[in-house]
């Protein structure tokens, strides 16, 4: 005589999920089973409707194994279909919790394993909020307005490049799609050379520079850089001639509403747009051309171990930029040429040549770019780095002859006309001032204002002044200065500064 009886398909009604381990709990707990044996050796007791389905059964269990090894390798999931099935098991799960609830069966759990049952349903619910996080992700991310600006075709390829260039990286894949996408431009012809277009091409060079593939984003970036050049070129060549501007140097030209649209159908944004003229046209690519130029220096130089080149690509930013300010100011604005480089960008440029100059040893053609470099600086802290590099480049100061030098001659006449000790001993001076003032001003920004640049410029200061009094001949203080210099910058886990000073410290050992 049985408790439960078996359905047709085996399972127990009245118990959940039809668990055998379950049953036994039930019937121990009321009291009908004394030794649970016989439930084991009646295994083996089957009618024939059950041999026939064990059988067939394990007919089906030996054709999936057999023909195991000839499935097919699943195929990975598309992009679009992972929220759904992510849904698609939350909802399985939350149905299964909707039986146990309905079956009555919610408190036999709760009553026999009271911990197993909070800790299940406190893993589903961050599986849920989990899940709702991904979907929030994948949505606001690969559907943002980077991607809808583009056409959807277009937009498709760059998610999937995206995807395998920062989420699953696959080269061959991410490189596919990136290709992909630029053709899709030319095929769909859109404009060349508006920001969309060159910044696919941009992050195309950012990901090659990523992986380590720095020639092949330096190729990207130099016919990028060459486009912008021969667009400009043509344009003043046919501004200067007088004749009518070619229509492949124009914008390309919005297309027109429907017939039955009304005004206010329009979106806000589009209301606001301006065409783009011609001169604002040229400022744009003018602009993008001067940072793809400083970039391709950086390539050059860091990675490629070609100064040279790196030098070109500084000297043609720095010029193109201080030209067209002057052009500016002479000529005046054109109809809608906008606004030109900011100064920190311009700074920035400036600061890259000086850079270049000091690898080369010409710290007397640095100098005047450091100085301009710091009269467009806009942050303190940044500021203070710009006067090391002043403090450094009057410290290795070459001694010129009179009137070849542009420092001299801010220096004042007496410094211009000294001999070659004076002028030495005047440059040292000027370096140690340079370096206080660099630790001065990194020392006053508080709270928000102060950012990691203003420590690191306070240790890179005590590092100039300890080499400038190496310079001077004080090898006491210079020992002093170069210990702080190394308990600062460990402090703050700033590498180059512990190195720096630790090789100023065992130069002066061998002097000493």
């Amino acid at each position: 005589m049985s408790l439960a009886r078996l359905s047709a398909s085996g399972s127990l009604r009245g118990t959940p999920s039809g668990s055998p381990l379950l049953l036994r709990l039930e019937l121990i707990r009321r009291g009908q089973i004394h030794n649970v044996r016989p439930l084991v050796a009646h295994r083996s007791v089957t009618s024939p409707q059950c041999r026939s389905l064990q059988t067939t059964s394990r007919t089906l269990v030996d054709k999936n194994n057999t023909n195991k090894k000839f499935s097919p390798q699943p195929q990975p999931v598309p992009l679009s279909q992972i929220p759904r099935l992510i849904l698609g098991a939350a909802m399985e799960n939350l149905r299964g919790l909707k039986r146990n609830f309905r079956n009555g069966t919610f408190k036999t759990m709760l009553r026999q394993n009271p911990e197993e049952l909070v800790f299940a349903l406190v893993l589903l619910a961050a599986l849920a909020v989990v899940m709702v996080y991904i979907i929030r992700l994948y949505f606001t991310y690969f559907y943002s307005e980077q991607f809808t600006k583009y056409p959807p075709p277009v937009a498709k390829a760059l998610r999937r490049a995206l995807y395998y260039s920062n989420y699953h990286p696959d080269q061959q894949m991410a490189l596919k799609y990136w290709k992909q996408a630029l053709e899709l431009c030319d095929e769909l012809h859109l404009d060349t050379f508006s920001d969309d277009v060159m910044g696919i091409k941009i992050e195309l060079a950012a990901w090659l520079e990523k992986i380590g593939s720095y020639e092949n984003a330096v190729k990207v970036l130099e016919n990028l850089s060459g486009d912008c050049k021969r667009w400009v070129d043509l344009m003043e060549k046919s501004v200067k001639e007088g004749g009518k501007i070619p229509p492949s140097l124009l914008p390309p030209v919005a297309p027109q509403e429907p017939a039955g649209q009304s005004p206010a159908a329009k979106k806000p944004e589009q209301e606001e747009e301006t065409p783009e003229t011609i001169w604002g046209r040229r400022t744009r690519i003018l602009g993008k051309s001067v940072g793809i130029n400083v970039k391709l220096a950086n390539l050059y130089s860091f990675y490629l171990a070609r100064p040279e080149e790196a030098h070109e690509r500084l000297i043609w930013s720095v010029e193109t930029a201080l030209n067209e300010l002057r052009r500016r100011t002479v000529e005046g604005l054109k109809e809608g040429e906008g606004k030109w480089m900011s100064s920190e960008e311009i700074g920035g440029a400036l600061e890259s040549l000086g850079h270049s100059y000091e690898t080369k040893s010409q710290f007397h053609l640095a100098l005047p770019l450091f100085f301009q470099a710091l009269r467009l600086s806009q942050h303190q802290c940044h500021s203070a780095t710009i006067m090391n590099n002043i403090a450094i480049c009057f410290a290795q100061h070459p001694i010129m002859p009179a009137g070849q030098s542009q420092v001299d001659t801010l220096m004042g006449e007496e410094v211009a006309s000294a001999t070659p000790a004076k002028k030495r001993t005047a440059y040292l001076e000027a370096a140690k001032r340079w370096a206080k003032n660099a630790r001065q001003h990194a020392n006053e920004p508080k709270g928000d204002e102060r950012t990691p640049e203003c420590d690191q410029a306070c240790a890179t200061s005590l590092c100039n002044l300890a080499s400038i009094a190496r310079l001077t001949g004080n090898v006491t203080e210079a020992r002093r200065l170069f210990e702080k210099a190394i308990e600062m910058s460990r402090s703050l886990e700033f590498e180059e500064g512990v190195n720096q000073a630790e090789d100023g410290l065992r130069a002066l050992s061998k002097s000493s």
